[in-house]
This record gives C-alpha cells, structure tokens and sequence, in this order.
C-alpha cells in the first residue's frame, strides 16, 4: 500500500481495515503491528466551494490467493467482486497516461456465475 499523491503533506497515523469477514483484514506496516501510516488530507467543504483533491492510495501485488482460486472475474471468498484494473505508464511524450485493462465485475455477473439470471 502506497499513497499516490500527497506525498508532501504530514503524515499521521492511521488504522485500514478491508470489508472481508477475515478478522485479520487490515493493512499494516510490518507483521502483528496494525498501524500504517499515509499524508494528512484537509477536510473538503462543498457548501463554501473549498474542495481539495482527495488522497488516492495504492495496493499493489494484492489478490494473489483470491486470484489463484477463482481467477478474474470469478467468485471470491466472502463474495467480493474483482476490482477495476488500470494500466498507468508514461506515453512517448512521457506524459503519463492511464487506461482501464479490466472492468470491475458486477454483482449481476456474480449471481450469473451461481447459477442466478
């Protein structure tokens, strides 16, 4: 897990958890420590027209054992759909550029896979 941008910013620490029924989903800085640490973000206030960019973070070699079992677009422990993939890289120009490689899965698709229409 990497932030992407705000890299300038303080940073604080903070406590992720995932959305599995794993008890140990959370993502920490080293082993059997809990803690991560990511840039302070100022608080956004659409009523004053004060937005900020939000802080976007990454999760890079992630899905390795969900992937293995059921491949993309399969169905996953705890029924979590595959995520949207994108490619970021840099053009000829070395402007970088992004583009999706694979759409995220729906949840219509997932029942389809069980034997639902």
């Amino acid at each position: 897990m990497l932030p992407i941008n705000k890299w300038e910013n303080e940073y604080q620490r903070v406590v992720l958890g995932g959305i599995t029924c794993d008890g140990h989903d959370y993502y920490d800085s080293e082993e059997h420590i809990n803690e991560v640490f990511l840039p302070k973000v100022k608080n956004s206030n659409p009523e004053t027209g004060n937005s900020h960019e939000p802080l976007y973070v990454g999760f890079f070699h992630t899905g390795a054992y969900q992937d293995q079992i059921s491949g993309y677009g399969g169905i996953k422990h705890c029924l979590i759909p595959s995520p949207k993939h994108i490619i970021i890289e840099k053009d000829k120009n070395g402007k970088l550029v992004e583009w999706v490689y694979a759409k995220e899965q729906t949840a219509q698709s997932m029942l389809k896979i069980l034997g639902y229409k």
